[in-house]
């Protein structure tokens, strides 16, 4: 017998109603000054799901939602790739200008070093 992670797989609705019970709760439970700890794990035995999925579920639809603290969200990310692409062919242009610069500043100095007529 293999043990290991199952293939089982979940539809979209299934997903969307895990993480709407799971921020329900969870709300219920703030407001009730009570712990949040442990949420996933309930939702996930009264669905029949594994805890860690739902955790993740919730985890990827709180950044994708922007709830979570410090997170970014897919549009920014993709913001940030292009940002963090412009910025890498500027740093190639201006190390390509340097280098040109630095051999310039060397041949002058050579010419300076050279003895005139």
């Amino acid at each position: 017998m293999v043990s290991g992670p199952t293939a089982r797989r979940y539809d979209k609705s299934q997903e969307e109603q895990a993480v709407r019970l799971v921020r329900l709760v969870r709300a219920e439970r703030i407001a009730d000054g009570r712990d949040v700890r442990g949420v996933a794990l309930e939702v996930a035995g009264q669905l029949g799901c594994g805890a860690e999925t739902v955790r993740r579920w919730v985890r990827e639809a709180d950044r994708r939602d922007g709830l979570t603290v410090g997170a970014v969200t897919e549009v920014e990310a993709d913001e940030l790739k292009v940002k963090v692409r412009e910025l890498e062919g500027q740093v190639r242009e201006l190390t390509r200008a340097n280098t040109i610069l630095r051999q310039a500043s060397a041949f002058f100095a050579a010419e300076l070093d050279r003895p005139h007529r």
